[in-house]
């Protein structure tokens, strides 16, 4: 099959028969198909989540090859390829500047795990080069980026995933259809929560850039600042030009789920309190907080995030509590538990394939990346539908920006529940962002 044959067949096929559902395993999956239509993934950002879609990737091994590696940190190449070699070609092309994997005709999808503040103008100039995208969350680092997106989505068609992994979980999507069908009455309220131990990232010394990186293309949109020795790899995630704080970090998962599972698009009201009370350095975000979003049919949720004291809720670290009428779920990654309203469990499931057993707490996302990477290759070359399209993934991303909002300002906020847009001047400032001169997203 020549080139031109077979990006036209990737893109446009579909195959007769039953759609496989979210059970099927990816091991199910590789023997129903043959290797000679796998998609061809390039992956951006290869020192944190990167690695996730890698190994999601060659766990589908007969599904997709990986054509492509980008990053500014050009030791991570060799690293990658001795972790991966068993997968990865060693003579696989690597790039510095993702607008050059954007331009090479032999990627079919482009996968992105870079700083937040990539993601949403990378992704958009991905669709625009033709690319499939599967994009970690948060889709966008601020709200009219999340608008941008989802209109780009729409012109260009290509398919467009977001990392919430939870939606392609085999119990969270059994659980969430009993929860529409009333196994615990009319669902009224939510909880989400996340508790880590994090330490204190210091205050960072002005030195020079690494000769290992690319300081201007690790910028890219954002404003231009002095490297720091307290910024690259991870602690950008706590500084307001680069990352989206707790919420979006970690909250966003759970919170998803407590929307979905509560039948809500976007809040009427939102307030939030904490701040940055552990320590006293560079982290510009908050390592507490408590934000609530009520919502017009009488619903509501809440999320709990406690960067820096990891003491668990309901025996784990992370997780939702779906509370109705008649009963209480109580769900997370490895499964879910069923209570009655006077508190005592009546059942409980364990994710497929999760190690973990009720009330124990689970951390890792481990199999969802392969059931959500193999939904998001599912749909490039049948067109079934995505677990986590981005119609869906703004609002989630959404109220994490509100809480921000809300967190920021000091004040509870009114919202237009058809827009997602708060009834306050300062706020509104924050619904987009400035950009370095010539990074601004296109549309």
């Amino acid at each position: 099959m020549n080139e031109t044959t077979r990006r036209k067949f990737i893109k446009s096929s579909a195959l007769a028969g039953v759609g496989l559902s979210y059970a099927f395993t990816a091991k199910s999956y590789t023997n129903i198909m043959g290797a000679n239509d796998r998609i061809n993934l390039a992956v951006a950002g290869l020192n944190g989540r990167g690695k996730a879609h890698l190994s999601a990737a060659r766990n589908l091994k007969s599904k997709a090859q990986v054509v492509g590696l980008c990053d500014v940190d050009n030791r991570v190449f060799a690293k990658i390829l001795d972790q991966y070699g068993d997968y990865v070609d060693r003579i696989v092309p690597t790039y510095e500047d993702v607008r050059d994997v954007l331009n090479d005709k032999n990627v079919d999808a482009l996968t992105i795990a870079t700083p937040d503040h990539w993601h949403a103008p990378m992704a958009i100039m991905a669709m625009q080069s033709g690319k499939h995208v599967f994009l970690e969350k948060p889709c966008c680092h601020n709200p009219r980026e999340g608008e941008l997106l989802a209109e780009v989505q729409k012109q260009t068609g290509m398919k467009l995933q977001i990392g919430n992994q939870q939606r392609s979980s085999i119990t969270s999507n059994k659980i969430i259809q009993e929860i529409s069908e009333g196994v615990i009455g009319q669902p009224m309220y939510a909880k989400a929560w996340y508790a880590n131990t994090r330490g204190g990232i210091g205050v960072g010394k002005e030195e020079q850039v690494p000769d290992w990186l690319n300081w201007e293309l690790w910028q890219g949109p954002a404003p231009r600042r002095t490297y720091k020795d307290n910024i690259v790899h991870y602690n950008w995630h706590w500084f307001w030009d680069w990352g989206t704080g707790e919420i979006n970090n970690n909250g966003l998962h759970e919170l998803d789920i407590c929307r979905w599972a509560l039948g809500v698009d976007l809040p009427n009201h939102v307030a939030s309190s904490g701040g940055r009370y552990f320590f006293d350095d560079d982290w510009e975000f908050y390592d507490t907080q408590v934000t609530s979003f009520q919502f017009d049919d009488g619903k509501m949720i809440t999320w709990e995030g406690r960067s820096c004291n990891g003491f668990p809720f309901n025996e784990r670290g992370r997780g939702s509590s779906i509370h109705g009428d008649s009963g209480t779920i109580i769900l997370d990654r490895a499964g879910f538990e069923v209570y009655d309203k006077r508190g005592e469990m009546i059942r409980w499931e364990k994710e497929p394939g999760s190690n973990a057993t009720a009330s124990q707490d689970t951390l890792g996302i481990g199999g969802l990346d392969n059931l959500h990477m193999l939904n998001f290759i599912q749909a490039i070359q049948r067109d079934e539908p995505l677990n986590s399209p981005i119609e869906e993934a703004v609002k989630s991303t959404l109220l994490c920006h509100l809480g921000n909002m809300s967190q920021e300002t000091g004040d509870a906020l009114n919202i237009d529940s058809e827009t997602g847009k708060p009834d306050h001047k300062e706020a509104m400032k924050m619904w987009s962002r400035s950009y370095q001169q010539g990074w601004e997203p296109k549309v």
